[in-house]
């Protein structure tokens, strides 16, 4: 017989709770973290069945990346941040690292990756090979912690493998992994990465000690590559799905998203204060960023690509970046702007783009997993999308490592809820599941092989763009460094067909030209980008040198000294400055050029005998050897 305390609690109506309390993680079903305490959870990440997926991540990864070993390195940034940086050469030392924490090389404030760039150095020297496999290493140890991280927070192995799986091996971030240059992305996601984790870690144990590791960690990823500004708003996404802080109403099926997010105010408000330090940390970068890119000449002005034609180039790559997800085809290394776009794209882009929001909000109360998913996708675009233009490309492969993140999520939860009915489904979509991601490993492998060589790298870039100036430009270097010079010639001149004042590219020419003995023309070529750049430096100094070829010392000597106006810091320059004065019995002054010369490069030969033989002959009384 029940007691009548019994019988009260009985008749005693449910009540719900008005918010979900922000500590700690609710058990949901399967679209949320399983039952059980969070240490058995933990654990569950990595045991059985869990164990051999993360091994076939691994086995799969290998497979696709392994030719990478056997590549050198390309001319696409690999010179500026490898090969040609002095300071990466040196390997790494105190400093390299002061450097790395100064520089703005390259328009960009990432002291971590040029501190993993000299690290490589001083592991493998000059060997690409090693550089390779630290990018690889990078890639699969941030597949495993996606594939942990999924399971540890859903509790669902299938679905947290499928994922992991098209991280591994789509074709579009083969460019992140198979580029050395592209170092900083691998690196920064590998550190988002770790975040994620440590954020689950506090969320289940709200701790100052937590959440500063999670601080920390957001810094770090934010110093190998700033375009992680974005991940406190990814944090706010995963309080929604799938550590179920906040609800969308799934129990409320009666009552508005705006009505609900009121009810949860202060849920929703205590969420948002929660992330003001990352938030702080996301308008530093992003002002920083901004500032070293603009002082670095990388920003293009309103008046090179106007605000209207940036915008519609925003809203088409959207768009395109999904065809590209779902048909990985005709990629490339760059993709060249656009001087124009068709109305009906932009407006066929706009119209899908809300078509799909307004799916996914009409999805959300039961599929939390799809606005989660879309906001992932959209939000982590935004600081690479373009309208803010940095660099010349219209979208980029490498931009989508992280954002498809989100396309993911609602490809690998989506397909098994819309097939839930479907009999077969246990069978078939497994199979199906490894399919698609070996469909995407051959494909991908393929893709891999265009990044043996510069040669092979543009070649296929010119294959499967049209009026590409750069991809020209560089195929031109390419050839060039290979001796191929009246090949190269072809390149340079499409080049400046398609884009008339390349600068790099006439002075690209100049030197082709120079090598096959076609001084005027060559000089001419210098001219002309120095007539569009006043302030190339390269240009001043190409043409010093076609000058003195010509005898024409004191005109060389003015274009040498202006290149150092504008770069006084290259030790060769300084050398020919001084080879002029010499020849032009100006002893005092090649002796000052010298001293700079050997003061920038201690090392450097032709330097250290030049100066001996002029001081051994007592034509210059004063310091002594530099």
């Amino acid at each position: 017989m029940s007691t009548g305390r019994q019988k009260r609690r009985a008749n005693q109506p449910a009540v719900e709770p008005k918010h979900r309390s922000v500590r700690g993680l609710s058990s949901v079903s399967a679209q949320g973290p399983p039952s059980g305490s969070p240490l058995s959870i933990a654990k569950s990440a990595f045991s059985g069945r869990a164990l051999w997926i993360s091994l076939a991540l691994i086995v799969v990864n290998v497979v696709v990346y392994a030719p990478v070993w056997n590549y050198g390195f390309v001319n696409w940034d690999d010179p500026p941040y490898v090969t040609e940086n002095p300071h990466v050469l040196g390997g790494l030392t105190w400093q390299g690292v002061a450097w790395a924490f100064t520089t703005e090389q390259t328009g960009n404030w990432h002291p971590l990756t040029w501190l993993s760039h000299m690290l490589d150095v001083q592991l493998y020297g000059m060997n690409a090979g090693g550089h390779h496999l630290t990018n690889l290493l990078l890639h699969i140890a941030t597949t495993i912690l996606l594939f942990g991280l999924l399971h540890r927070m859903t509790g669902a192995l299938g679905r947290s493998a499928f994922v992991g799986g098209l991280f591994a091996v789509h074709p579009l971030h083969v460019e992140s992994v198979a580029w050395v240059a592209e170092r900083k992305d691998v690196l920064s996601t590998l550190l988002w990465m770790l975040t994620l984790w440590a954020y689950v870690g506090y969320v289940r144990r709200p701790r100052l000690g937590r959440y500063l590791v999670v601080f920390l960690l957001f810094a770090l990823g934010l110093m190998a590559k700033p375009m992680l500004v974005t991940l406190p708003f990814v944090l706010l996404l995963l309080d929604v799905w799938p550590l179920n802080r906040m609800s969308l109403g799934a129990d409320s099926p009666g009552r508005s998203g705006l009505a609900l997010l009121w009810d949860q105010r202060s849920v929703v408000l205590r969420l948002v204060w929660e992330k003001l330090p990352l938030l702080a940390l996301t308008v530093a970068s992003s002002i920083g960023t901004f500032v070293v890119q603009r002082r670095g000449g990388a920003v293009f002005g309103l008046d090179t690509i106007p605000l209207s034609l940036r915008a519609g180039n925003a809203l088409v790559s959207y768009v395109e970046y999904i065809g590209k997800m779902l048909w990985p085809a005709k990629l490339a290394v760059l993709y060249p702007y656009p001087r124009s776009l068709p109305g009906w794209w932009v407006a066929g882009a706009i119209l899908g783009l809300i078509g799909g929001s307004l799916a996914v909000i009409w999805a959300a109360r039961r599929h939390p997993y799809l606005p989660v998913g879309w906001l992932w996708y959209l939000g982590t675009l935004v600081p690479v999308i373009g309208l803010v233009q940095v660099g010349n490309q219209a979208m980029a492969d490498r931009y989508s490592y992280v954002p498809l993140l989100g396309l993911f999520l609602m490809v690998g939860w989506g397909i098994p809820e819309l097939l839930a009915h479907w009999p077969d489904r246990s069978r078939a979509l497994p199979a199906a599941a490894v399919v698609a991601i070996l469909a995407c490993a051959i494909t991908a492998g393929g893709q891999v092989q265009y990044w043996k060589s510069s040669i092979a790298l543009w070649g296929h870039t010119l294959e499967v763009t049209t009026e590409n100036s750069v991809a020209h430009n560089f195929l031109g270097n390419a050839l060039a460094n290979d001796g191929k010079i009246s090949e190269a010639i072809v390149h340079y001149s499409e080049a400046l067909r398609i884009k008339p004042d390349f600068v790099e590219t006439h002075n690209n020419l100049g030197i082709a030209l120079g090598v096959q003995g076609k001084s005027n023309e060559a000089m001419a070529h210098f001219s002309e980008a120095l007539r569009i750049n006043p302030r190339f430096e390269v240009a001043h100094n190409n043409l010093g040198v076609a000058l003195a070829n010509q005898g024409r010392i004191d005109e060389a000597i003015r274009e040498f000294l202006e290149a150092l106006r504008i770069a006084p810091d290259q030790a060769d320059w300084h050398y020919y400055v001084a080879v002029m004065f010499n020849k032009k019995g100006e002893t005092s002054e090649a002796i000052r050029h010298l001293e700079a010369t050997l003061k920038l490069n201690p090392k450097h030969e032709e330097a250290r005998r030049m100066w001996d033989h002029l001081t051994s002959q007592g034509r210059k009384s004063g310091p002594g050897t530099p």
